[in-house]
């Protein structure tokens, strides 16, 4: 997969984007629409060429072990969870692939299911951030209703018609709070150091490489529609700031208890 993104690399270069629509639901006009475009083609490049040196490690770490298959077979839902809503051009279409990442995470943390504080984490990331999902289905519906389409690059061209919307400010928040919870922004960061208890290979590509990554895809993604206002910078730098110096203070006041 990496190699077959690679070889669009030229396409996009020279903005030729790259789409697919299949017919979902006809009679409301839903339908699975995926487009790579130079955004789309970074974050599948990153999902997928770092996917591979993570499978490849994973078969090191893990090397005799009877669940090695389980992990790989685990590793590469995730994976096509997480191309599947890079490439999404639809908003319903990128909402099953981002809860998809957060029900695969969810196997993926707990994968030492005999440990009570695997099963604890695993938990508490499922319910932070398929509850943040849960939040942005309806920022989603009302940033499709807003803009007359659920197709991504049909709004672009209705930017300005949905930030005019008096619905704006509801479903920006609520986007926010979504893209916020799957990228352990303040205060919903909590749930990402205790997520470190899975295995070397899966910390290394879930929440150092990927899932993390989803929600500042969201956000670039979404950023021609819906930023320019005050409401967007007011929502956005300051937790942006309070969670990078946050995230400093932590690290700065951590230690390794096995030294």
């Amino acid at each position: 997969m990496f190699i077959g993104l690679l070889n669009q690399w030229p396409s996009i270069v020279n903005q030729e984007d790259v789409s697919v629509s299949i017919d979902w639901v006809p009679a409301l006009n839903l339908a699975v629409s995926l487009r790579l475009d130079g955004l789309s083609l970074l974050f599948g490049l990153m999902v997928t060429g770092i996917g591979s040196l993570v499978l490849l490690y994973a078969g090191a770490y893990l090397k005799g072990d009877e669940r090695l298959g389980r992990l790989w077979m685990l590793l590469l839902l995730f994976m096509a969870a997480m191309l599947g809503l890079v490439l999404a051009d639809n908003l319903l279409t990128l909402f099953i692939f981002w809860e998809l990442t957060s029900i695969t995470s969810y196997l993926l943390i707990g994968f030492n299911s005999d440990q009570p504080e695997s099963r604890a984490s695993a938990l508490q990331a499922l319910l932070v951030t398929g509850g943040g999902g849960l939040v942005l289905l309806p920022g989603l519906l009302l940033l499709g209703a807003a803009g007359g389409s659920f197709e991504i690059s049909t709004l672009l061209n209705n930017a300005e018609a949905v930030r005019q919307h008096s619905s704006y400010v509801p479903m920006l928040v609520l986007i926010l709070v979504g893209a916020f919870t799957k990228s352990a922004q303040f205060p919903f960061h909590f749930w990402l150091p205790s997520a470190m208890a899975a295995p070397t290979p899966i910390s290394a590509y879930l929440h150092s490489a990927t899932m993390v990554k989803a929600g500042v895809y969201l956000i670039a993604r979404l950023h021609p529609i819906l930023s320019g206002t005050a409401e967007w910078f007011w929502m956005i730098d300051p937790i942006g700031t309070i969670t990078m110096v946050l995230g400093a203070v932590l690290a700065l006041r951590a230690t390794d208890p096995a030294l």
